[in-house]
């Protein structure tokens, strides 16, 4: 997908969650997760760190910082451009705190700008997700599955797994830890 078409999609998506669509805003960062987790790696590698938890650890304070910074976004102004200097800071801010050079990041041209992850990348994070999903109890699966990928409600989950909300925030919690371990042993290595 093109810069260009990633900003016609991602735009209204984003102005949908400024005005309070939580299903939006789940939308929005998990597209901008993807092509923002291409990029940093891809910066990272070209200053010489390729390790995936490195890329990993910006995306998430990248996130961070676009979810508190949310309210400085000005809607004349496009949605990805914005989103990619706030990941370009939190790049060159852990490249100074981890004893790097800054002149060690290359310039970019607007090719580099929000790549997207190459084919394999892809790949391996739906293998990874699977892997997760498959390490956990069927109805803690299907919770994870309803809310945090096909974006329900936790009261909608619960309801359709006839238990009580509290019952399926606590299995979604759990199960969450659960795929975090088994995604930090994936990256550890065998």
């Amino acid at each position: 997908m093109s810069l260009q078409e990633l900003e016609t999609q991602l735009r209204p998506v984003f102005l949908a969650a400024l005005a309070g669509d939580a299903a939006a805003y789940r939308l929005f960062l998990d597209t901008i997760s993807v092509r923002l987790r291409g990029y940093l790696r891809q910066m990272l590698v070209r200053a010489g760190r390729p390790e995936a938890s490195e890329a990993e650890d910006v995306l998430q304070e990248t996130l961070l910082a676009l979810h508190l910074s949310r309210h400085t976004y000005d809607a004349s102004s496009p949605v990805t451009a914005w989103a990619h200097a706030i990941a370009r800071y939190k790049l060159v801010d852990h490249l100074r705190r981890s004893g790097r050079h800054v002149s060690a990041l290359p310039l970019e041209d607007e090719a580099h700008q929000l790549a997207g992850p190459s084919e394999s990348v892809a790949a391996e994070a739906r293998l990874d997700l699977a892997r997760a999903m498959a390490a956990l109890p069927e109805r803690t699966r299907r919770l994870v599955d309803r809310v945090k990928l096909q974006g329900a409600t936790v009261a909608e989950a619960a309801q359709a797994m006839g238990m009580s909300e509290t019952a399926a925030k606590v299995a979604i919690h759990r199960g969450l830890q659960a795929m975090a371990k088994v995604l930090s042993k994936r990256r550890a290595g065998p």
